[in-house]
């Protein structure tokens, strides 16, 4: 089941651009002046990541946001808390919470579903949860309104139709195996890999890890239904930190990360 915000904007919106964010990068406050930026700049679901000591799925680049965000003592409590700041201030896309199993288990399951609910958000993508173990949780989300949204590899054709056939809101497709992080080429048997996951899913399907150049953005726009830029806007996030914490100069680098956006995004 989809929250219905998250479904009105699947339906809306047939090129989805979701954008990745480290809660508490560069700060808590910046943070909310990011999601708002990003939205302006046209995402369609913003994703925001708790920052986590062990991000397995992570490369360099959110690593090191995971660890500034950390080191201002941002916790999975206070991320949550920014998205109700975040609506107030005018924000009006979905928000998925990106999160690992261990923070969940330490938090409890049900307590989060119901919290992340209560706080506006739209649902929750846990990259180290197999499809296997998700049962519990996608029963919670389901209890609220969340979509628990799939990631999907390339694996198994038998794999791909079986967590395909479950998937909620839409499916993350993970453009090569490994960690993210900006690449050069995307995967040459990305193609044949959407194709199956294509004739599978019921939901639209958006194609994340390792996106970071306007060509990968097109080439994936003709393939998918979203394309997913996490490691390249984080990398930029990273480049203007001091300008975002510095009032004088704040609107100029958000000014900054909208273009490099529009830029990655623009026909």
């Amino acid at each position: 089941m989809s929250s219905e915000r998250l479904q009105n904007q699947l339906n809306q919106d047939k090129e989805l651009f979701i954008p990745f964010i480290t809660a508490g990068d560069p700060t808590s406050e910046v943070t909310i002046d990011l999601a708002l930026a990003l939205q302006e700049a046209g995402a369609s679901i913003l994703e925001l990541g708790i920052p986590y000591s062990d991000p397995l799925a992570d490369g360099p680049t959110i690593q090191a946001a995971s660890k500034r965000a950390l080191s201002n003592g941002m916790s999975l409590t206070d991320a949550l808390q920014l998205v109700p700041k975040m609506r107030d201030r005018g924000l009006t896309i979905p928000v998925i919470i990106f999160t690992y199993v261990n923070p969940l288990l330490q938090y409890g399951m049900k307590r989060f579903t119901e919290e992340a609910a209560a706080f506006g958000v739209d649902g929750i993508l846990v990259p180290d949860l197999p499809y296997e173990e998700s049962d519990q949780l996608s029963q919670y989300c389901e209890n609220e309104n969340l979509s628990l949204i799939s990631l999907v590899a390339p694996t198994s054709k038998e794999r791909i139709k079986k967590i395909a056939s479950r998937a909620q809101g839409f499916l993350y497709c993970v453009s090569s195996l490994g960690v993210t992080g900006a690449r050069t080429d995307l995967d040459p048997r990305i193609e044949t890999f959407l194709q199956t996951v294509r004739e599978a899913s019921r939901v639209p399907i958006a194609v994340g890890f390792g996106i970071s150049t306007r060509e990968q953005v097109q080439t994936i726009q003709g393939l998918a239904d979203g394309v997913v830029v996490g490691s390249a806007l984080v990398e930029q996030i990273e480049k203007q930190g001091e300008s975002l914490k510095n009032p004088a100069e704040k609107e100029l680098a958000l000014q900054r990360i909208k273009s490099f956006v529009k830029a990655l995004i623009s026909e």
